[in-house]
């Protein structure tokens, strides 16, 4: 995979905030529902993957560290001489040894004591077998456990769902790439391109855990709201009486219709704010804007266009003064 900063688009000094921000923008881009391309499921992918490992801190560290790759396996940095100082990786002072082992809590480094070591064949002969130092001695319990604890492979997923189901939370069956049903649970208040990580329903491990199934969750747009974060817009249609005289409508929002009073000559354009009627938060719920629009008859009134007209001759007035 390529490197996971390029991929998200950010900088090694980028911070959390910068790469969830990236990871966000470009879910929505590269989205199955959204871009139809045969390459967006691979590009979708390798997008999922990087922000794993970038949005997990000690993962993050670990690549910066250059002890894993950019898929998250680690990395070998090879070995020193009993006599030499301690490296990254091998054998330190006065026959102190490091191992490395990878598993569910990632990149893990150990130390020990073998008192008096031998020649570098010997050595080489305890960790990787005949074959390696030209002896017949078998290979040790840590490279053993090295090469035997390897995690399985990550799988990505794309799961559209309703905005009420982003509200109010859901249960969805879904297939995944592997050809298994599993059940996702939608939390509350999630949002559009937010990420569902399913503990080991990826692919199986060898040795090791299964990897893991990340479910980007895409809200599907609603005939009436829009989403701004946790706020919810709605266009409301009013009549041209309603508008000059004022009165009171029935509003639309998640949980039901509510009362909005409208004030007599209310402007085409003005917003009504209706606190709590948005989508859940921590501590709290979103906000509901309501805008006025205000709609004439559909069909030509002979009436209504005189009326006007003797409006305009008699009591003229100008809107847009202040355009210039």
């Amino acid at each position: 995979m390529r490197d996971p900063y390029e991929v998200l688009g950010v900088q090694k000094s980028a911070s959390p905030e910068d790469i969830k921000r990236a990871f966000r923008r470009l879910a929505k881009k590269l989205h199955p529902d959204a871009n139809k391309k045969d390459a967006t499921a691979a590009k979708f992918a390798e997008l999922n993957s990087a922000y794993e490992l970038l949005g997990d801190e000690k993962k993050r560290k670990a690549f910066d560290r250059g002890e894993i790759d950019a898929e998250g396996k680690p990395r070998f940095h090879g070995f020193q001489t009993a006599g030499a100082g301690r490296g990254p990786g091998g054998f330190g002072r006065e026959g102190h040894f490091e191992t490395f082992t990878w598993g569910p809590e990632g990149f893990r480094r150990s130390t020990g004591r073998g008192g008096g070591f031998g020649r570098f064949e010997d050595i080489l002969g305890d960790m990787f077998g005949a074959t390696a130092a030209g002896t017949g001695r078998r290979r040790s319990a840590e490279a053993e456990d090295f090469d035997a604890i390897h995690r399985g492979q990550d799988i990505a997923a794309a799961l559209t769902i309703t905005l009420e189901e982003a509200a109010k939370g859901a249960m969805k069956r879904m297939r995944l790439p592997t050809g298994k049903d599993v059940d996702v649970k939608i939390p509350p208040g999630l949002t559009d391109g937010q990420p569902i990580r399913l503990k080991g329903q990826g692919l199986p491990g060898h040795g090791g855990p299964a990897g893991d199934a990340l479910i980007s969750v895409a809200i599907a747009p609603h005939p009436l709201f829009k989403t701004e974060g946790a706020n919810l817009r709605l266009e409301l249609p009013i009549t041209l009486y309603e508008a000059v005289l004022g009165t009171k409508v029935r509003v639309p929002t998640l949980e039901g219709a509510v009362e909005l009073a409208i004030p007599p000559g209310a402007d085409a354009g003005r917003t009504f704010r209706l606190k709590g009627k948005g989508l859940p938060i921590r501590g709290g719920r979103g906000d509901l804007f309501v805008t006025t629009r205000i709609v004439l008859p559909d069909r030509p009134d002979p009436e209504l266009e005189e009326m006007m007209r003797r409006w305009r001759e008699t009591k003229p007035y100008d809107p847009r003064k202040t355009t210039g």
